[in-house]
């Protein structure tokens, strides 16, 4: 009993902090070594994909119009299912190469995606989306990652607004450690997965997106690895998101990525072998593994219970309550601005929304929409 609880909190601990450490230390002393020899791309095609935007289209144009670029560039929109006035303000909007398409059903994001790329005829296609804006230079510095021959797609980096609640908080300093780990894995080989607000690929080594498919950006730049290029991160390259880590905000994003994390598993069973794919480990430890852990903490839970007492168990056993009861006076009082409040409610939240992801994947697997459309266990996706 003992045993399996030690390999029970190993597991834990391997997860949320040893695979960053390890990420740290090969980034520092096996870095890989980019080499910028191509000169800068000469043209960029901008894709939004968007369902009723009519409110912030123009707005979001004239901020990607703003941005520094001496090359030709164009603005694809992709009008899903819109029933508003979306594709008339786009097609107005006064920054020049706008090119709205549109299909007159909500079929979803990946369906926009894989036409908006068809029609792209610029060689670096570069995604964001409807409720961010970008840096100045943010096209500049995300466009001079493809100097490197090597690399097939990169990440912007994503800056949220800082959150007023403590559990919200909590998932703020919870998303600067994703930051950091993005990042050393880039350095290392390629980051697991870019920022769907802002990330830019080779055209050609696009494939098309399958069917209901939830993580775009795990999935194009996951496509593009398997074909033997790196996936970069520019740091420099900024979106920025006003909308701040609200906690019920943060439980509406955290199910749709983890929905599409048990989706991915199902779609791409390949990709977990190592002959077949070799950033295996990296994906296991980024994306899946974080799967197991809200089932890993109640495993814990019960075997520290159960297991034969000494004074290290009866420690352990009031580590777990300690931190869980602070993380639950977190979640129920957000005022609390403790950094000891503000982590263990963050953690407990997170690890919360994950369990519920098992149980939403299992009931609408056969229609993703769905969780968009309707009420789900933790209210409307957008």
């Amino acid at each position: 009993m003992t045993v399996l609880l030690a390999i029970t909190l190993l597991a834990i601990v391997y997860i949320q902090a040893g695979y960053a450490c390890g990420m740290f230390f090969l980034a520092r002393w096996r870095p890989r070594k980019p080499v910028a020899t191509h000169p800068m791309p000469a043209a960029i095609s901008i894709v939004l994909c968007i369902h009723n935007g009519a409110g912030r289209i123009q707005e979001r144009l004239r901020n990607l119009h703003a941005c520094e670029w001496d090359g030709d560039r164009e603005y694809i929109v992709f009008c899903d299912g819109c029933d508003d006035d979306s594709a008339a303000l786009a097609a107005s909007t006064e920054v020049g190469n706008v090119r709205v398409l549109s299909h007159p059903i909500q079929r979803g994001k990946w369906a926009a995606i894989n036409d908006a790329v068809r029609s792209a005829r610029h060689p670096i296609i570069i995604f964001a989306d409807l409720r961010q804006s970008f840096h100045a230079s943010a096209l500049q510095k995300l466009a001079e990652a493809f100097k490197d021959p090597t690399i097939g797609a990169a990440s912007g980096r994503l800056v949220i607004a800082q959150s007023e609640s403590g559990a919200g908080r909590g998932v703020d300093i919870y998303w600067r450690m994703e930051t950091k780990l993005r990042e050393w894995e880039a350095r290392f080989d390629s980051v697991i997965g870019c920022t769907g607000a802002i990330y830019a690929i080779r055209r050609e080594l696009f494939t098309d997106l399958p069917s209901s498919t939830i993580l775009d950006d795990v999935v194009v730049p996951m496509q593009i690895a398997l074909q033997g290029w790196h996936v970069g991160y520019a740091t420099e390259s900024l979106a920025f998101d006003p909308q701040a880590l609200d906690p019920d905000k943060e439980a509406e994003r955290k199910l749709r990525t983890l929905f599409g994390n048990y989706q991915m598993m199902e779609q791409f069973p390949t990709w977990l072998l190592p002959w077949r794919n070799r950033l295996w480990i990296q994906l296991l430890s980024h994306k899946y593994a974080r799967l197991a852990v809200p089932w890993l903490m109640v495993a814990a839970l019960a075997l520290n219970v159960a297991a034969p007492k000494s004074p290290l168990i009866w420690l352990l056993l009031a580590g777990q309550g300690l931190c869980y009861s602070l993380g639950l006076i977190g979640c129920s009082y957000k005022g609390l601005r403790s950094r000891w409040i503000m982590v263990p409610a963050g953690f407990l939240m997170l690890q919360w929304n994950c369990a519920r992801a098992l149980f939403a994947y299992l009931r609408c697997r056969r229609d993703p929409l769905s969780l968009w459309k309707k009420k789900s266990d933790v209210g409307q996706v957008a």
